[in-house]
């Protein structure tokens, strides 16, 4: 008696898949593990711009610029440090070139930290796909070699496993690429919400600066 037909689905699935099915796994791993990365980075790389901006910008208009700067120092993420580039500029009296620039080269420094291993997701869903192709095309392989040996009476079985070998790479190799698709398309909104925040609170610091200079303390 076939012990795997008592199995559970997946497990049974899995253990038809063949060989192929551990680089499969190991594919999904990779996966999980950098959904995980990304959603605790981008929690701890992002605030609440309204209510950031409201309470930075309540200080500058005050004219306490060291404040700002300690504000930020308080929570550094990439919208805190490219405002705090801008501000340490202000205080120490430099034109709003300078401070843009400032600004500008903050927002070169801190994407890549929102950005991470996210792009490797979309590498993830790639290999996902080609390895369940590489998994039925195996299993064809297989199973036609196997019809070709066997005897008249087994060539159905034989070449029932060899599909279903083949298919079961194919499901899990797409349903392994499908969230790791996902899950990139989903971050990268994230990502470019967050690096549109931090040039649009960039912008408007700059503003609020070059119209506030002279309420500014020393």
């Amino acid at each position: 008696m076939d012990n795997t037909v008592e199995m559970p689905f997946l497990q049974r699935a899995f253990i038809e898949g063949g060989p192929v099915m551990y680089i499969i796994l190991f594919i999904a791993i990779v996966t999980v593990l950098l959904i995980v990365e990304r959603l605790l980075a981008l929690k701890n790389l992002t605030v609440d711009k309204k209510e950031f901006t409201d309470n930075l910008f309540g200080m500058v208009l005050r004219g306490d610029v060291r404040q700002a700067i300690a504000f930020c120092d308080a929570r550094p993420t990439p919208l805190s440090n490219t405002v705090k580039a801008g501000l340490v500029q202000a205080m120490n009296k430099r034109p709003d070139e300078e401070i843009q620039v400032a600004m500008d080269a903050a927002v070169l420094r801190e994407n890549p930290r929102l950005e991470g291993w996210t792009s490797f997701l979309a590498v993830t869903g790639n290999v996902a796909v080609l390895a369940g192709l590489l998994g039925t095309i195996v299993g064809m392989i297989q199973s036609f070699r196997a019809v070709s040996a066997a005897d008249p009476a087994q060539k159905a079985e034989e070449l029932s496993k060899g599909i279903s070998h083949a298919l079961n790479c194919t499901a899990f190799g797409l349903l392994v690429a499908i969230v790791s698709i996902v899950a990139y398309g989903y971050f990268q909104l994230r990502i470019q919400r967050a690096e549109n925040e931090v040039i649009e609170s960039s912008m408007n610091l700059l503003n609020l600066v070059a119209s506030n200079r002279d309420k500014m303390k020393e």
